[in-house]
């Protein structure tokens, strides 16, 4: 384990060597760049220690490295270490009570968020260039949230999940972290094997109006200089306004199973998102059961607070409602892919309001968790690529906007991230020096 000095983000530092390109070639496209991997991605020679010293003791060496950090180091990257994540990847917020909690870069009286806590940290403490991470309920777009940095969660699938320890499968995506838009995108090319094509215009941006009011970061702050943006790029016909939660409940049908009287009665909340919330989470205990049930009925490893409700919980888990699951997946999906198209995207709050304190009790946390949830269920259960980026800070503490696009959508969505986050700086200079512009 690294000290504080390093923020708290490695596990341990080596140098995986980069593949270099031969004389009178072109540069590989990562030359010069760093980055770290979440410590559930197998390195050759090292134990995948997946947030906990019991799973660390009890697990061997891994005798091959995950294809992914392959990948990186033959474009030209060197890996310089492993990072701290959450326990068994079952918590957004980013504490490990065995290794530490990594120190947010952005706001060191915060959780850094969760479970893919140090690869995020490294990334915002500039302590490397990017990172990897892995995203199956929210573990890459959170922490990027909450350390202010890009976050990119791909189409399920998309990306190889060979070598990475599994959370559950139907829901496990292999994500990445930077801090700048060029980064950003260079390293989504080679993870996600895009050849060079040009920028495709969006044909719709899609507000939904009702997420905006589960956050308690005010509207215009977030959604301002991103649609200001959008308009100088693509004209103001392209913004829409849609209420995400009557479309949900509308065109999902098999959610019904999941609405309850409780949901429905809630006024923190948007009944039908929280049922997909719910949704998610069953079959998310459901597939972490059968992956780890045996291991950890025979260790019965220590787990710290908060993780081992919830392990109890998946452990009880009887998957009775797991083809419901499925069918409410394959509905979301066709449902949200006929409200975008091919080209549309949907803009959301990332999470519900600001990096909690650390340490916080996690009785207080409850409603902002379901609304995070809720938020972090539409492209965890569709399967949509979404990326979060980071829209400066706010009261001393990091602001964000995240862009949903359709499942295979990702080399769409990263270009357009490309090209709309110039013109976001523009006008967050422009809302600067001229206080006015931000109502």
């Amino acid at each position: 384990m690294e000290t504080s000095s390093n923020y708290g983000a490695f596990m341990e530092r080596f140098l995986l060597p980069p593949s270099s390109s031969p004389p009178g070639h072109a540069p590989l496209p990562l030359t010069s760049l760093t980055f770290a991997v979440k410590d559930i991605f197998d390195v050759k020679g090292y134990v995948t220690g997946f947030g906990n010293p019991d799973w660390l003791r009890t697990h061997p060496v891994a005798t091959s490295t995950a294809p992914t950090v392959l990948t990186l180091l033959k474009a030209g990257a060197a890996c310089v270490g492993k990072t701290v994540m959450d326990e068994m990847a079952y918590s957004i917020n980013g504490e490990n009570i065995h290794y530490g909690t990594p120190i947010n870069p952005c706001a060191a009286d915060r959780v850094p968020g969760g479970s893919s806590s140090g690869s995020a940290v490294a990334v915002g403490a500039k302590l490397v260039d990017f990172s990897l991470g892995t995203d199956t309920g929210g573990s890459v777009r959170v922490p990027a949230s909450y350390c202010g940095i890009f976050g990119f969660r791909p189409s399920h699938g998309a990306i190889t999940e060979s070598g990475v320890t599994p959370m559950a499968q139907s829901f496990d995506t292999v994500g990445w972290f930077a801090r700048d838009p060029k980064t950003f995108t260079s390293v989504g090319r080679i993870l996600l094997q895009l050849t060079e094509v040009s920028a495709v215009r969006p044909t719709r941006i899609i507000i939904a109006d009702d997420c905006f009011r589960l956050s308690s970061t005010p509207f215009d702050l977030i959604t301002q200089v991103v649609t200001k943006a959008a308009e100088k790029l693509y004209g103001g016909d392209i913004l829409k306004h849609e209420n995400l939660g009557d479309y949900v409940k509308d065109n999902v049908p098999s959610l019904n199973h999941f609405m309850t009287k409780e949901n429905i009665d809630q006024v923190y909340n948007i009944p039908s998102l929280t049922a997909l919330s719910s949704a998610m989470r069953s079959l998310q205990r459901f597939e972490f059961k059968s992956n780890h049930g045996e291991w950890i009925s025979a260790v019965k490893p220590n787990l710290g607070p908060g993780i081992s409700e919830r392990v109890s919980e998946a452990l009880n888990a009887t998957g009775e409602d797991a083809d419901i699951c499925h069918a409410i997946r394959r509905e979301l999906r066709d449902a949200l892919t006929s409200l975008l198209g091919d080209f549309g995207v949907l803009m959301i709050p990332t999470v519900p309001g600001s990096p909690p304190k650390l340490q916080t009790d996690p009785s207080e946390l409850e409603v902002f968790r379901a609304r995070a949830f809720s938020l972090l269920s539409i492209a965890g259960v569709s399967g949509f690529c979404q990326v979060t980026i980071p829209l400066g800070m706010n009261n001393n503490l990091p602001v964000s906007v995240s862009l949903l696009a359709k499942h295979g959508a990702d080399g769409f969505l990263l270009h357009l991230v490309e090209n709309l986050y110039d013109s976001i700086k523009q006008e967050e200079a422009a809302a600067v020096s001229n206080p006015k512009n931000i109502s």
